[in-house]
């Protein structure tokens, strides 16, 4: 699993500065949905080959009284549920009485904590943070999140602490492994206990459960299967609305984890912006994704016609992926379920030689070349694999930087329907090849260019 990292601090002392930051390789955010508490974010971030998870909470004030109750709850479950917390402190407030506050309930956890002492921007850094020690946190570490000053030097320390995730080998024997994902109450323990065929999770269902993804291995027509709750709650009493949102963090891990996704939505309840939200976090993520509306029986013919057109409206950018109606509780549709999860997988760790995907590029662009660019022809001239889960598609050529997005959709969409890929993304990526003739002319010095020219006179005179 990749590290879980926590923000915490005071209001307006830097943290989602810090958190855009440190998730700017994956352009920000992943899980900002609504639902959530508006000022908490999850996103993904990677420095080098250290993927982590990073969480931006809401500010504490660090008193019993006066604060947004909900938020404060978060704020702790997000240390609790994190492998490292980063406290941030203002720099050009000093240590204040609320900072106090923070660091002794932190220190209470026994989490590893990190000072990181913020806006030190013309400042002289070793003398702001001085105070700081007073905190017993450990030393302190001056940065400037909006600028980036010391930032990549403190994530390393900190990664440098953690389990390294980056080279990860899968295991082979482990079988397909398929999270059940979607938003709270929408049937994902229903459906594993169906798939499984008894009632494997329905024990965790108490306040605190969702902190941890459930694994069941299990077989299925002699193919091996690894089945990811990603609540681990059948919601059968009121749980604490802090606690049922924040699943979304091992959600996340689960679906880095997955082979295939199954996106659990509510028929009865439509297509909400949650919903697209989560879909585009897995795509972003790249995974196979097969989506099943449940709680069908218990639908009208009216409302099932309403759902088919919302899928069609709201998902259009999903259009790849197998739609299944089922019913979890009945087991209506569940089995046929499987038949589109092997042919995502499939697809996803498909291998392709490049001959063959250069004579398609061939084809495709024949079919439809590319536009013009100031004149001259965009030449796309080989294609080879650059990778699996999700397929990767790497295509030589020049001016590859001037690729419209919409030629881009295009060629995405041919080469899934050529190479017969269902479930999952497909990703193509361009490489310039370099001229070797290019700017040789501008190279000639004077007296070779001259030489040149008394050639050129020489060979009319003969001729």
């Amino acid at each position: 699993m990749k590290p879980v990292i926590a923000l915490v601090g005071r209001p307006n002392v830097g943290k989602s500065t810090l958190f855009n930051r440190l998730t700017k390789s994956r352009d920000a955010l992943v899980a900002d949905q609504p639902g959530l508490t508006r000022d908490r974010k999850f996103g993904e971030g990677k420095l080098g080959d250290r993927p982590y998870i990073v969480i931006d909470t809401g500010g504490l004030s660090g008193e019993d009284e006066g604060i947004d109750v909900i938020m404060a709850a978060q704020s702790w479950l997000a240390v609790e549920q994190a492998d490292v917390v980063l406290f941030l402190a203002d720099a050009r407030d000093g240590l204040t009485a609320a900072d106090d506050n923070i660091a002794r309930r932190l220190r209470a956890t026994g989490k590893k904590i990190h000072l990181i002492i913020n806006k030190i921007d013309g400042l002289n850094g070793d003398v702001v943070v001085a105070e700081f020690h007073a905190l017993g946190l450990g030393e302190p570490v001056g940065i400037s999140a909006a600028h980036g000053r010391g930032v990549t030097t403190a994530i390393n320390d900190i990664l440098s602490d953690l389990p390294d995730v980056s080279g990860e080998a899968e295991e082979e024997d482990q079988g397909i492994r398929i999270a059940v994902v979607g938003r709270p109450n929408v049937g994902k323990s229903t459906l594993v206990n169906r798939i499984l065929g008894e009632e494997r999770v329905v024990t965790f269902d108490m306040p605190g459960t969702t902190r941890d993804s459930i694994y069941l291995p299990f077989v299925r027509d002699e193919q091996h299967y690894v089945l990811i709750d990603t609540a681990g709650v059948r919601r059968r009493r009121k749980i604490d609305e802090a606690i049922e949102k924040f699943s979304v963090i091992k959600t996340l891990q689960a679906i880095e984890d997955a082979n295939v996704v199954i996106l659990l939505l509510d028929a009865s309840e439509g297509i909400t912006d949650q919903d697209a939200s989560l879909i585009g976090f897995i795509l972003d993520v790249g995974r196979a994704v097969v989506i099943a509306a449940n709680k069908w029986d218990g639908l009208e013919q009216e409302q099932r016609d309403k759902i088919r057109r919302e899928l069609e409206v709201k998902l259009p950018f999903v259009n790849f992926a197998k739609i299944h109606f089922i019913s979890a509780l009945h087991g209506s549709g569940v089995g046929d379920l499987f038949g589109s999860i092997k042919k995502a997988y499939q697809s996803a760790m498909k291998s392709f030689q490049t001959p063959a995907l250069t004579r398609l590029l061939e084809d495709i662009v024949n079919t439809n070349p590319p536009p013009l660019v100031k004149g001259r022809r965009i030449k796309l001239r080989y294609a080879h694999q650059g990778g699996k889960n999700p397929p990767i598609i790497v295509i030589h050529g020049n001016q590859v930087d001037a690729v419209p997005g919409a030629y881009k959709r295009y060629l995405i969409n041919a080469f899934r329907k050529h190479l017969k890929l269902q479930g999952t993304p497909l990703r193509i990526e361009f490489k310039a090849g370099k001229n070797p003739f290019e700017g040789r002319k501008n190279k000639l010095s004077p007296r070779q260019l001259q030489k040149r020219k008394r050639l050129m006179r020489h060979v009319k005179t003969r001729k």
